[in-house]
Parts: C-alpha cells; structure tokens; sequence
C-alpha cells in the first residue's frame, strides 16, 4: 500500500529537525501532517527534552506524543565529528531545515544561515529563537511562560491584580505555526523562481508581540492599560460567562449593536435596555458592564443550559457551553465529525485528533510516535553509513 503521505500537498519534502519541547516540534508536526517527511535529530543521552516531562500516556510524556507523531528519530552524537558527518550528508538530501536549540548552538555546530549558504546552499533553514537577533536580551534562554510574561500577554489574562498565564503554551505554538508557515512560503517562492534555498528566522517574542496586536493598539492610541476581566473581553459587552439554572456554564456574546438589540428584546425581553441611550453603542455598554452582566446573569440563573442555548440559536446570538479538558474527550461534535484517530506509540496505540486543516482528498498519514533513535539504522542505511561509522 502507498504512503499516504504521497498524496500530501507537501510529498516528496525532506525536514531535517534539530529541535526540541514545543515549537519547532508542533511545526515539523504540521509540515508531516501536510504529508513532508520529517528526520528528527536526537541526542542519544536522553533525545527531546519534552519525552521526560511526564509518563502519563503509557509511559511517554503528553507533549511529546502531542507534537511528534509521524516523524523518524535518529540519534546523532553532534559534538563528534562522526554524528557531525551524517547530519551533513543527511542535509545534502533534505530540502529544510528547522532548529530551536538553546542560543548560540547552531552557530557553534557551524549551522548558522551563514554557514549553511555556504556548506548547502539549496537547503532552506529556519531557526526559531526566543527573542529574536540584536537586541538586549537575544542571548536569553526563552520559555513559553517567561516570552507569555515579557511580552505582556500575562498582564491582559486573569483578574486585575492576578495576572495568569493562558493555558495553552501560546507562545510555543504560534511561533511553531507561523514557523511552518514560512517554511512552506519559501517552499513556494522557490517553486516559482526555479531555484532552492534561504534562510528564515521566527522568535517567540516577535510572535506574542504580533498577537498582543490590539492591546498595544488600544494602549498607544488611547493612553488605557485596559485590564483582564476573566472569562471575558474588555473590548466588548456583553461577552462573558454565566451560570445557568442546572449548575451549567453558558458563554453569551455580541459583537456589534445588531446583535445586541436581539439579545436585549428577543432573548431577555427587556426593551428597556435595548432603548437605553447609554447601552446603544459598544464603548457604553463596555462602560456599564456591570448593569449588564447583572441583567444577563439574572435571567441565566432562571433556566437551565439547554433552554439558554436553544433560545440564543434562534435569537442569533452566539453562545457555548464551558467544558472542561475532560468534558472535551467525549464532545459530540467531535465525535460526529469523525475527528478522532489511533496513533501507535512505543507505549502501545492512543487516541489523537486530526490536525484542523480539512484538505479535500486527502487524509493526513497521523504516523506513529518514535521511539528515541528508533530510525537510525534505517536512516544511516540510506546514507550509506552504518552504525558508529562515519559516511563515506
């Protein structure tokens, strides 16, 4: 049977990755799902830091499984010149590259853009860094928290006076998106000119700063440090979160005075809100929020989650239901969207969601999880190479 991953938009693409924990990995996840092969470069002592984290998925850490499926692992010594020798020879058949080791590293292991325009200039090499070239703290080491926390994404999440750090790593996964992002752009670019090659960088900092995009707008044009409000938003009313008659968690919100005119009469029958001049337009009715989710909340409190959300739907006025993670396993829609695979593991098979892209025809492979060097001999087979021996 055909690798499924010939029919991927990405087929025939070799991804050499020097990575570790959460960025670059989740975007050479992304890369193999769009169908690329992925050789993901290990350390024999211990390999991806993020394989240790926790044993909870028979044995292997959660992240690790999340963001490696699919991918083969050599283990390669680089500080010899032996692991150093077929790493070259197995970036003389890849056609990218994708680094976030610790800073300074690729640049020691003669890997920096420089060298490698000169050592294979027709490979495309990204690095991801923490907070980007020339600048005071370019030499730091970089976490998904500590960028979250510089960045200033921690002080717009929580209550104020209780900042908190949203719960997905942010930080790792939007640089490791945009990261593959760019990768595939300079696929693309060199398709067109009939060339190969170039060198891209991708910092976790550069990328929460471009997600903080409204606050920072808001905050230099209006002088407002405009502070979190838990589940909800400052820019918007009413939006947030209420408790239902069944000890359930509905989600309302509007997001324009349209939408706000039918929660107000056909939702809550309560024209004399809808006719109060101060709630006509949003910036009032952020203003009296408070009157707001007062109203909003009373009537909630009358009935139960299903009546709210049926009489919302009909009144078109977005809404969901809170879920917590393990509610989320068992989510219907989900289940009717058949988004739940079986992936094997060296544990043993666990479940794993399809990635979100939807690409008609085409089924993403959702390959296994490597064991640490699993594919070295197979790997140093194709190089020529044997174990412990250098290529010749």
């Amino acid at each position: 049977m055909p690798d499924s991953r010939t029919r991927g938009p990405l087929a025939g693409v070799t991804v050499v990755a020097l990575e570790q924990a959460v960025s670059a990995p989740l975007c050479t996840r992304v890369l193999c799902d769009l169908g690329a092969r992925v050789i993901k470069v290990e350390n024999p002592d211990g390999g991806d830091s993020a394989r240790h984290i926790d044993q909870v998925v028979n044995g292997q850490a959660a992240h690790f499984v999340w963001a490696n499926r699919g991918k083969e692992s050599i283990a390669l010594d680089l500080k010899s010149e032996a692991g150093m020798t077929v790493l070259h020879r197995l970036l003389d058949r890849a056609d990218v590259l994708v680094s976030n080791l610790t800073p300074g590293t690729t640049a020691k292991l003669g890997l920096a853009p420089d060298d490698l325009a000169t050592s294979h200039p027709e490979l495309i090499a990204v690095e991801i860094d923490g907070y980007g070239r020339g600048g005071p703290l370019s030499h730091k080491r970089a976490y998904d928290l500590l960028v979250q926390a510089e960045s200033g994404v921690c002080a717009i999440t929580g209550h104020p006076g209780a900042p908190a750090k949203p719960g997905p790593p942010i930080a790792d996964a939007g640089t490791g998106l945009y990261t593959a992002l760019t990768v595939v752009a300079l696929l693309y670019a060199g398709e067109r000119r009939g060339d190969r090659g170039g060198a891209a960088a991708v910092s976790l900092f550069d990328t929460m700063t471009e997600l903080m995009g409204y606050p920072l707008t808001y905050t230099r044009h209006s002088g407002v440090e405009q502070q979190p409000i838990g589940l909800g938003s400052p820019a918007v009313a009413p939006y947030g979160a209420y408790r239902t008659a069944d000890a359930q968690t509905v989600v309302l919100g509007t997001t324009n005075d349209r939408e706000w005119q039918r929660l107000a009469r056909d939702l809550l029958h309560r024209p004399d809100l809808a006719d109060d001049d101060r709630l006509r337009t949003n910036p009032g009715r952020v203003e009296h929020r408070a009157l707001l989710d007062a109203a909003i909340g009373a009537w909630c409190a009358r009935h139960e989650l299903a009546y709210v959300q049926h009489r919302a739907d009909e009144a078109g006025i977005g809404n969901s239901r809170y879920n917590t993670p393990r509610e989320v396993l068992t989510h219907p829609h989900l289940a009717a969207r058949d988004r739940w695979r079986t992936i094997d593991t060296p544990g043993g098979p666990v479940p794993a969601l399809l990635p979100p892209p939807v690409i008609a025809g085409y089924e993403p492979p959702m390959g296994a999880v490597p064991g640490l060097g699993e594919h070295t001999e197979r790997i140093l087979a194709e190089l020529g190479a044997t174990e412990g021996e250098t290529v010749e």
